[in-house]
């Protein structure tokens, strides 16, 4: 090891047990984990995982309760429903109502007559408020626990569900909603090609044993070129239950998002149901919602099923906020202003000795594929990742052509200080 070598530099096990941080963890998980966790965060620093002055926080953050532990992070990605750090960020007002709902809250509770009341009434009015015509909702724990019932319930055990192949798509993690249909019991009537499924591919399919037809937005990819598939007003006429799954939760038209399918559009041109997410561009907790007939939609809720899947209060109260609000921030950084973006990144550039470079964002989460969100960035070297990851709180760019690429549009403009100290930090361990 050479007098240049970094690693020469990485604090000795002795003094780092004397931090004052460590010898109270000490206390709580035993000087055995804490020298664990010590040698542990020593070895990510000889490795080059992360910087010698990091080694520290490294330790601290593998100690038990705080290992694996969920933890504030600047996106500086531009990927705005980034899956691998939360999907959509609560608003302020929604973060509020959680809280609000932490303790005792009229979950199931009538104030006014001192009885039980109907379990999150607030936000079934909210999302009625906003469907057309009569349309009913139900909540449930993510969307595709929504499909997942929406299926059990309207076609039932050993009935066929009629879906285009070009629409068995996978999720992610390897699961796939073909499977994840065929779990309630009912079989998959695969019809028309990857590219293009035809009004009679379905109309030959549908029979006694049908029990629905299910139509998929196929939310992660995107097919160009010589496609095509029938309008969700023609599968109405064949008669039986259209299930429409539009995955990212846009409940209304949105101009800057054209491709996009939205529940109101849906709903209005036939549908029975409507299935889709919560938080993605709805920007709410993670949820999966059910729109559309009312006899349908209670139908589901009276299923056995849905008790197995439905939320939390601190689910209802955050979705209630985020359907209140006027802006959440999935919607403010997809529709940031470039020219602001510059301009913050000009500023971070220059005190960090970055460079400006243009690069456009992404919505991600599995919507709106090919949408290019027009931006800015900073690039600094691609080693400093790791130790920005391993900051508190920890950094996330992307590292493109040998470069780290800190993108700001997800970056609240309140934290661009605190990314530009810890950015500092790294630079001058």
């Amino acid at each position: 090891m050479t007098e240049t070598d970094p690693r020469r530099h990485i604090p000795r096990t002795d003094r780092l047990l004397a931090d004052p941080r460590l010898r109270a963890a000490s206390t709580g998980v035993g000087q055995a984990r804490v020298r664990a966790a010590v040698r542990a965060a020593q070895d990510r620093a000889r490795s080059g995982v992360i910087a010698p002055g990091a080694v520290l926080e490294e330790a601290l953050a593998l100690l038990p309760g705080r290992a694996g532990a969920i933890r504030p992070v600047l996106n500086a990605t531009g990927v705005v429903v980034h899956t691998n750090l939360g999907r959509a960020p609560l608003s302020p007002t929604a973060v509020e109502a959680v809280v609000r709902a932490a303790g005792y809250a009229t979950v199931e509770y009538d104030v006014a007559s001192g009885r039980r009341g109907p379990r999150g009434a607030a936000v079934l009015d909210a999302l009625s408020a906003v469907l057309p015509g009569d349309a009913r909702a139900l909540v449930l724990n993510n969307g595709a626990a929504a499909l997942l019932l929406a299926v059990t319930a309207v076609a039932g055990p050993g009935r066929e569900v009629v879906v285009s192949r070009g629409e068995l798509v996978e999720i992610g993690d390897g699961f796939r909603l073909p499977d994840l249909m065929a779990s309630a019991g009912a079989r998959l009537r695969e019809v028309g090609t990857t590219n293009r499924t035809r009004l009679a591919d379905y109309a030959g399919a549908v029979g006694p044993d049908t029990g629905c037809i299910v139509r998929i937005h196929p939310s992660n990819f995107r097919v160009d070129g010589f496609v095509g598939t029938p309008d969700v007003e023609e599968l109405t006429g064949l008669g039986v239950p259209v299930v429409v799954d539009i995955g990212s939760g846009l409940l209304a038209p949105d101009p800057a998002l054209p491709e996009e399918p939205d529940a109101t559009t849906a709903l209005r041109r036939g549908a029975s149901l409507v299935t889709a997410s919560g938080d993605k561009l709805l920007g709410g907790p993670q949820a999966g919602l059910v729109l559309g007939d009312p006899d349908l939609v209670e139908r589901l809720r009276r299923h056995p099923m849905a008790r197995a899947l439905r939320v939390d209060k601190l689910t209802l109260a955050a979705l209630e906020a985020t359907l209140r609000e006027a802006t959440v921030p999935v919607t403010a950084y997809r529709t940031a202003d470039p020219d602001t973006l510059r301009a913050r990144a000009d500023v971070l550039a220059q005190r960090v000795g970055g460079r400006v470079r243009r690069h456009d964002g992404v919505v991600g989460g599995g919507g709106a594929p090919g949408v290019v969100l027009p931006g800015w960035a900073v690039a600094v070297p691609a080693d400093l990742a790791g130790p920005l990851r391993a900051g508190d709180p920890p950094v996330v760019g992307r590292v493109v052509d040998g470069e780290l690429l800190l993108d700001l549009r997800c970056v609240p403009e309140d934290q661009d200080r605190t990314l530009a100290r810890q950015v500092e930090a790294v630079l001058s361990p």
